[in-house]
């Protein structure tokens, strides 16, 4: 098998989302290898390079590499930290070398890994942009730069979301657009199957509202308030790890209830139980670029959708969800949402079935392949690469399936 090595910024134990879903597939073809950022540890006195094997939920094997550093040390904020680079790099390179690693395709997710591609020699370089980073709460004001120059030295650039794919064409004339995809057979069992109830919904009655993902600051906290106050006989149901905002700032009502981070299996006894599904963000910088995975697991599991009009929604499965511009318009659309008929239901439903025929992860991935074996030569490298009026012309010509 050809050796891929991902960088990210994600740890693979995490949120599962885009990252885990393309590698945990690519991994029946690949020997893959997701290096992910530093941690701490008091049970050593010398940083050391620790590996395991990776949940892939597909039967596939991927291999994960963190390196641990002493407790009292200088603490990692991220790849690229010039304080320990140097010594991750090290210590990657001699167990690439012990596990007989040769000439393999690298993978990014951040820019902020990019003192790897000048320390890992590899054969194709491949950015896959899932997020406008830069945009994100506390992100380095260098990250805009770096990841154009990224842009520029990638051989394949793979993008999550049609404002993402615009952004990013002028800078890499193979750039290919891939908006998130979704695992059907999983999340129709929310549809499909007599699931049981979740513990902590026990007490949570009907009409229940949900969410599941990252509550940061992306979210539009004053919606959820408003919305909460609008309806108090709404249940209102938010899954997900808070990060980088307060947990003191979460709006307070008695049918408002943040219930943390659930694992990946656990989100179809959940979905099972909403009665409508949200995508509460908020219209920031944070979100001009987000193309939010759980829009089609939500439609996976044949649930009436409601969102704010992020654009990329609107772009790809605007005849698909509801969207409300105003918080008004957005509780307006959650009463549409659940005075929906039986008819509209199972019309909506068959039209649902057609939308994810087309972005299963299997496909995504499938093709992604086709387009890195195809990247492999040197012939072909230097073609993709050579930015002519026609190639650009077909880039942007490409439908946004």
């Amino acid at each position: 098998m050809q050796d891929l090595i991902c960088i990210s910024h994600l740890r693979w134990g995490f949120v599962w989302q885009r990252p885990q879903h393309l590698l945990a597939r690519l991994a029946q073809n690949y020997r893959v290898l997701f290096v992910e950022e530093p941690v701490t540890s008091t049970e050593i006195t010398k940083p050391r390079l620790v590996t395991y094997i990776g949940n892939t939920h597909t039967g596939a094997t991927t291999t994960l590499a963190v390196m641990q550093q002493p407790a009292d040390s200088h603490y990692w904020i991220g790849h690229n930290d010039p304080a320990t680079q140097a010594t991750y790099e090290r210590l990657l390179l001699d167990y690439l070398a012990a596990e007989e690693y040769h000439d393999p395709i690298l993978w990014l997710y951040t820019p902020m890994g990019s003192r790897f591609v000048q320390a890992l020699p590899h054969k194709l370089l491949i950015y896959d942009v899932m997020d406008e980073l830069a945009a994100f709460k506390g992100a380095p004001t260098a990250l805009k730069e770096q990841d154009r120059r990224l842009l520029q030295a990638a051989d394949i650039v793979f993008t999550g979301g049609a404002s993402l794919y615009r952004s990013r064409l002028p800078y890499n004339a193979n750039t290919h657009l891939f908006p998130s995809g979704v695992e059907v057979v999983h999340f129709a069992k929310a549809a499909s199957e007599l699931l049981a109830r979740p513990a902590d919904l026990t007490n949570i009655t009907a009409p229940t509202l949900g969410y599941f993902g990252v509550v940061d600051e992306r979210m539009d906290l004053p919606l959820l308030a408003h919305l909460a106050n609008a309806h108090p006989e709404w249940q209102i149901v938010m899954l997900g790890p808070v990060l980088k905002i307060d947990p003191a700032e979460l709006p307070q009502a008695p049918n408002l209830h943040f219930l943390g981070m659930k694992d990946y299996k656990e989100l179809p006894a959940y979905l099972a139980y909403f009665d409508v599904a949200l995508v509460p963000f908020a219209m920031n910088e944070a979100t001009r670029y987000l193309s939010p995975t759980k829009t089609l697991e939500y439609i996976a599991a044949h649930k009436p959708v409601v969102s704010t009009p992020i654009p990329d929604i609107i772009k790809l499965y605007g005849g698909y969800v509801r969207v409300g511009h105003t918080p008004e318009e957005f509780v307006a659309q959650v009463e549409a949402a659940l005075a929906e008929t039986t008819e509209a239901r199972v019309q909506r439903t068959a039209k649902e079935q057609n939308l994810l025929a087309h972005h299963s992860w299997d496909n995504i991935a499938g093709r992604m392949h086709q387009i890195i074996q195809s990247n492999l030569t040197p012939s072909a490298r230097t073609e993709t690469r050579l930015g002519t009026k026609e190639k650009t012309a077909a880039v942007v010509a490409e439908p946004l399936k």
